[in-house]
């Protein structure tokens, strides 16, 4: 693609994060919208009044639509690996909101069929953006902690019947697949990307006030080692009671300590380590407010960047599908422990 061309994009599925991903590509100068699909005759509206082209379906859309270089995924977690890879096929990029799939061997298809037609696949894991998410992966990779004893992550969260409510695909164990894949995906890729895969995987589930809205667990308990050194444990609940609470991970290591918490994993809490003074970090950018609940940073302005420069051939995708993969893979494994999804 050459420095001056335009990068146009095709939204699939316009719900809360779609619609960001809309905002944010209409924001970009280096990116324009040149078509909006969704089942939801609600959203044609929408797309009317930004003067975008509506199409009811990803078919319709690559028989009769304007071209895209991108079609985004932004549709129920069960549909991301067909859509991605009916976008590949018809020779598109394709942006993928996280989760990539549900299952890895659905993931493995999207990066075979993305190796055959020789067209990028991005995993939207925008959480990597943030000014803390960055130091941490600085302070890591430079081994300033030296070896890795213990890593604990702890993700509390409200999602209520304000958010699984009748008609919504949350909740819905095919649509759905799950807290971890759907809440606190982006936390599982923090651990990948930090310290890289998991082992000996043990874990309890339990469904404390959802099981008359989800088909699945709300909280877990999981324990393991990490392939690379160390132990570690999740945390997780969505059953918090009416706000989230905190989504945090602690460090602890041969040279130092470290615990990054708040709501969004958005403060430095305590850092001690050897010979070392803690930077002054930028703002980390707020959660995204939907309204009854909140999500992780509004960082997506960053993802479309980083598709026009990959594009480009400025840099290198920040979240790529083998990456994409292997988040599937590790919630997988815990579910795999998981009775709500074995019965």
């Amino acid at each position: 693609m050459g420095e001056q061309e335009i990068v146009k994009f095709a939204v699939v599925g316009c719900g809360r994060i779609g619609t960001r991903h809309v905002t944010m590509i209409m924001e970009n100068p280096e990116a324009e919208l040149v078509a909006i699909i969704d089942t939801n005759p609600l959203v044609e509206e929408k797309a009317k009044s930004i003067d975008v082209p509506f199409y009811s379906s990803l078919e319709l859309y690559l028989q009769e639509g304007p071209h895209a270089h991108v079609i985004t995924i932004a549709t129920p977690n069960g549909l991301h690996a067909s859509q991605a890879i009916q976008a590949l096929t018809a020779q598109r990029h394709v942006v993928i909101e996280k989760p990539m799939a549900l299952h890895k061997a659905d993931a493995e298809a999207i990066i075979a069929k993305s190796n055959e037609v020789d067209r990028e696949v991005f995993v939207v894991m925008q959480n990597r953006y943030s000014p803390p998410s960055v130091w941490l992966k600085e302070i890591v990779e430079s081994k300033k902690l030296g070896n890795i004893y213990m890593v604990q992550l702890n993700c509390y969260w409200n999602r209520d019947e304000r958010y699984y409510h009748a008609g919504n695909w949350h909740g819905d164990k095919d649509l759905d697949g799950g807290t971890l894949f759907t809440q606190f995906s982006h936390f599982v890729d923090m651990l990948y990307w930090l310290f890289g895969d998991i082992t000996n995987i043990e874990a309890r589930f339990a469904d404390f006030n959802h099981n008359l809205v989800t088909d699945f667990e709300d909280s877990g308990i999981i324990s393991f080692e990490l392939v690379n050194g160390g132990q570690g444990s999740i945390n997780y609940s969505t059953a918090v009671f009416e706000q989230n609470l905190e989504s945090s991970i602690t460090i602890i290591a041969e040279n130092g300590s470290i615990k990054v918490s708040g709501q969004y994993m958005n403060e430095v809490e305590y850092c001690h380590i050897k010979d070392y003074e803690m930077p002054q970090l930028p703002e980390t950018n707020p959660s995204n407010n939907y309204g009854t609940y909140k999500g992780s940073a509004a960082n997506h302005s960053y993802v479309i960047q980083n598709i026009a420069d990959v594009l480009k051939s400025r840099g290198p995708i920040t979240t790529n599908a083998q990456e994409g993969l292997m988040v599937v893979d590790i919630i997988e494994r815990i579910y795999l422990k998981n009775p709500f999804f074995n019965s």
